[in-house]
C-alpha cells in the first residue's frame, strides 16, 4: 500500500479550519502571512502536490473570503427568481412546525455544502441548486427511494449510467459524494439549456425531459402558457420548485421562521487521498482515527467491506484525520485487507459453498447481501475471508470491473408437463393431485376458472425427478423446459402435435390433430368390430355370394 500525502499542505489546510479568527487576522497582518501563503503557494504548484492530495477544488487563498460563514456565500450566490404562492408558503411553514427534521438535515450537510457551492460557483451556476439536495434526500448521500433512486441527487440508475456514474459490484457512484454532484450539476445544466427556465430544468429533473416537453406542447395547442406555473404536472412536481423556495427563504432569513442554521465554516471539509492497494473499510477508518459510521458519511459509494485499489478509487477524509491517517498508516504493520474473491463455476447454495471454502456461511450471505432462500448462479463472484493459505495479491481490475453476483431462487429444478383431460372436474382436485397450489395452476393456464373441461389440456410445472401420479382417465404429455423438446414420462406419451398435409386441392395445409384415445374403448375395439365394421364386413360377404351365384 502506497499512500502518499503532501503533509504541509494538509497541516495548514487543518489550521485554516481549526482557526478561522486566526486567518481573519493573518489577513490584517501580511508580514506575518505572506511567507506561509508564499509557501502554500508553492506547494499547490508542484506535480507531487497535485498528484496525492485534492484540496476540494479550493485553495488556502480561499479562506479569505468576505463570508466567514458559508450560508453566507450560499446567499450571494442566489440568481433564480423568487417564486410567491400559496404552496411556497404552506411549505415553508412544514419545516418551520419540524425544527428536529431541518436541523438533522443541516447538520449532515456540512460536510458537503463547501464542495457543492465550490462546483456550482466554477459552472457560473446559481447556488439555489446547492440547496436541491435537501429536497432530493435531506443530504443524506445512503438515501434510497422507493423508484431506486439513489443518493444525495437521487439518480435513478439509467440516468446514472447515462453521466456515466458507475454502478457495480463494489461501487455505485450514485452514492459517491463527488461523482454524483458532478453528474447533477451537468444534467442540471443541459435541462437549463434544453429549456432555458432554470424552473422548467428543475422539473425535468423530477419529471423527466419528456413528460415537461409534452407538458410544454399541450399548452402551446391550447395557446396557453408554457412556463412553470402553468403548466399541468403531478403533484410532486407541482410541489417541487415551491419545496426548494421555501428552503432559500428559511435560508435567507431563519429567525422569521423560528430556525436556527448551524454555522458552517466558509473553507473545506474534506481533502480526496487515492490509494493503489487494497484497503479494508474499517481499516481505513481505523488510521484514520474515524468511526466506520463517519468514514462511510463521506465514503458512502464503496459497497463492499474492502475498498479495491484496482479502481483508483478516491477515499474522502477530513483535514485532520488525512494527517492522522499518513501518521497513523506508515506506523500500521498488519494486513491492509482481510478479504479476497471466490467466483463458482457451478450452481450452489450459500450454505454448501461456505461448507466447501471453509468460512462461515451467515459472513458470507452478510458480507454478499444475498438473501435467504436464495441460490448462486455459476460464474457468481464473492467477497471471501483470506486464510493463511491465500496470496497477498490484490483483487485485479478486470475482476474490479466485471465481476457480478447473480442469483435465483432456491428452489426445485422443473419440468413442464400438459394434461389433457377426460372429464370435468374442479381445478383444486387437479391442484391437489400433483401437488400444486390452486392459484399456481390458473396461472399456469391463464384461467381463472375453477373446473376444467373434457379435453383441455393443463400446464404444470413438477419437479425433475419427481414421480407424478396418474391422470384418471387420459394420457399425460410432457415436455422438458431446460431440454426444449419432448420428454416421454409414464408407460405412454399421447402425442399432441399436429400433423400437416398438402391440400393439393386447395393449395394450403390442413393440420390435422391427432386425438388421445379413450384406453377402455381402444381395449373394447380390440376384441370386437365397431358398427362400421361390421357393416363392411357384410358387404364384402354379399359381395363374394353374388359372385358365386353367377359362376353358377
Amino acid at each position: 500500500m502506497r499512500f502518499i500525502f503532501s503533509a504541509l499542505l494538509v497541516l495548514m489546510l487543518a489550521a485554516c479550519a481549526s482557526g478561522g479568527p486566526s486567518a481573519s487576522n493573518s489577513a490584517n497582518n501580511p508580514a506575518s502571512a505572506d511567507p506561509q501563503q508564499a509557501a502554500a503557494d508553492q506547494l499547490r504548484k508542484t506535480s507531487a502536490a497535485q498528484e496525492t492530495i485534492d484540496v476540494d477544488n479550493g485553495s488556502v487563498s480561499s479562506l479569505t473570503s468576505q463570508d466567514a460563514d458559508l450560508w453566507g456565500r450560499i446567499r450571494r450566490g442566489f440568481q433564480m427568481p423568487d417564486l410567491q404562492s400559496d404552496l411556497v408558503d404552506m411549505n415553508a411553514q412544514w419545516y418551520a412546525e419540524r425544527p428536529e427534521y431541518v436541523a438533522r438535515m443541516t447538520e449532515r450537510s456540512q460536510k458537503y455544502l463547501y464542495h457543492i457551492v465550490e462546483e456550482l460557483e466554477a459552472r457560473h451556476m446559481p447556488t439555489e441548486l446547492a440547496l436541491l439536495p435537501f429536497i432530493e434526500s435531506a443530504y443524506n448521500p445512503q438515501a434510497l427511494s422507493v423508484a431506486k433512486a439513489a443518493g444525495m441527487w437521487q439518480f435513478v440508475p439509467d440516468t446514472g449510467r447515462t453521466y456515466n456514474l458507475k454502478q457495480n459490484m463494489w461501487q455505485d457512484e450514485r452514492r459517491d459524494v463527488l461523482a454524483s454532484t458532478s453528474a447533477a450539476l451537468d444534467y442540471l445544466s443541459r435541462l437549463h439549456d434544453m429549456f432555458g427556465d432554470w424552473y422548467l430544468a428543475l422539473a425535468a429533473y423530477n419529471w423527466g425531459e419528456g413528460n415537461v416537453q409534452r407538458a410544454i406542447a399541450r399548452n402551446q395547442a391550447a395557446g396557453l402558457p408554457t412556463d412553470y406555473e402553468s403548466l399541468r404536472l403531478p403533484n410532486e412536481t407541482r410541489n417541487y420548485v415551491p419545496k426548494l423556495q421555501a428552503v432559500k427563504n428559511i435560508v435567507m432569513n431563519p429567525q422569521q421562521y423560528g430556525l436556527t442554521l448551524p454555522s458552517i465554516p466558509n473553507h473545506p471539509y474534506f481533502v480526496t487521498v487515492t490509494t493503489s492497494h487494497d484497503i479494508d473499510v474499517d481499516v481505513a477508518a481505523k488510521l484514520a482515527n474515524m468511526t466506520p459510521d463517519e468514514f462511510r458519511s463521506l465514503n458512502p459509494s464503496f459497497k463492499k467491506p474492502v475498498i479495491l485499489g484496482a479502481t483508483q478509487p478516491q477515499i474522502l477524509l477530513p483535514f485532520d484525520n488525512a494527517s492522522a491517517f499518513e501518521h497513523n498508516l506508515k506506523a500500521y504493520t498488519g494486513q491492509l485487507s482481510s478479504w479476497t474473491v471466490y467466483t463458482t463455476d457451478t450452481r450452489t447454495t450459500p450454505a454448501a459453498l461456505a461448507e466447501k471454502i471453509g468460512v462461515d456461511a451467515d459472513t458470507l450471505m452478510s458480507v454478499n447481501k444475498i438473501p435467504a432462500g436464495m441460490r448462486l448462479k455459476a460464474g457468481s463472484t464473492l467477497v471471501v475471508p483470506r486464510t493463511d493459505s491465500d496470496d497477498d495479491e490484490d483483487i485485479s481490475a478486470d475482476v474490479a470491473e466485471s465481476a457480478v453476483l447473480a442469483m435465483e431462487p432456491d428452489v426445485p429444478d422443473t419440468r413442464k408437463m400438459l394434461i389433457r383431460v377426460r372429464r370435468k372436474q374442479a381445478m383444486d382436485a387437479v391442484a391437489s393431485r400433483y401437488g400444486v397450489s390452486v392459484g399456481q395452476l390458473k396461472g399456469w393456464n391463464k384461467t381463472h376458472r375453477d373446473y376444467v373441461m373434457p379435453g383441455q389440456v393443463l400446464v404444470l410445472h413438477v419437479p425433475v425427478g419427481k414421480a407424478m401420479p396418474s391422470e384418471p382417465g387420459p394420457e399425460r404429455i410432457a415436455t422438458n423446459v431446460s431440454g426444449g423438446g419432448v420428454q416421454r414420462i409414464g408407460t405412454k406419451v399421447a402425442d399432441t402435435g399436429s400433423k400437416s398435409r398438402y391440400d393439393k386441392k386447395h393449395g394450403r395445409e390442413r393440420a390435422e390433430v391427432v386425438k388421445v384415445s379413450d384406453p377402455v374403448k381402444a381395449k373394447s375395439s380390440s376384441a370386437a368390430p365397431s358398427k362400421a365394421s361390421k357393416g363392411t364386413a357384410s358387404r364384402q360377404k354379399a359381395g363374394t355370394h353374388a359372385q358365386k351365384q353367377t359362376s353358377k
